[in-house]
């Protein structure tokens, strides 16, 4: 089961990441939606409706899931440029993607979505300053404080591990 939840592994954040790293992150967050078009396409509604794994999100659940994360990633990497250590707000992932929205929009949106705000994500990480990498936030529950680097490796994974998931089932059902 660990396999099918986490097909890439969980997300460890080296203690240092080199510019190296955080270029790989960049670009990550770059394909991605690229990446994931590539996987969805062709899929029919029922396919769509299949859970990548028992108990599990269903890949049209997945899909838009990405752009509600992704857009809070980069609301909080603004914020993190423009406040002190901010708190930022967390959200209930599996209730969104529990909403009508999700059951009822077409994921070529979400993906159309994807590719807008990751080009203005990219943009805005290309241009940062190393004064402004530095700089973070606080999620209120973990009352942890977490680096720009560090959250771009995070999501960096993030997107390559719902990805997995779509690729991996459709690799298991033969798709």
């Amino acid at each position: 089961m660990e396999d099918l939840q986490y097909p890439i592994g969980r997300f460890n954040s080296p203690e240092v990441i080199t510019d190296v790293q955080l270029k790989g992150y960049i670009d990550d967050i770059r394909h991605l939606p690229n990446l994931l078009e590539i996987a969805v396409q062709g899929l029919d509604a029922w396919q769509l409706e299949t859970p990548y794994r028992p108990g599990g999100w269903t890949i049209q659940q997945v899909v838009h899931h990405l752009v509600d994360s992704h857009t809070n990633a980069i609301t909080r990497f603004k914020w993190a440029l423009t406040e002190d250590a901010p708190l930022i707000k967390a959200y209930d992932e599996a209730a969104w993607a529990e909403l009508p929205d999700v059951q009822h929009t077409p994921v070529n949106v979400s993906v159309t979505i994807l590719y807008g705000l990751h080009t203005r994500w990219v943009h805005l990480m290309e241009h940062l300053t190393p004064a402004q990498w530095e700089r973070t936030f606080i999620h209120p529950e973990s009352g942890k404080t977490f680096g720009l680097k560090t959250v771009a490796g995070n999501y960096a994974w993030h997107g390559m591990h719902h990805l997995a998931h779509i690729v991996n089932l459709k690799e298991r059902e033969g798709w």
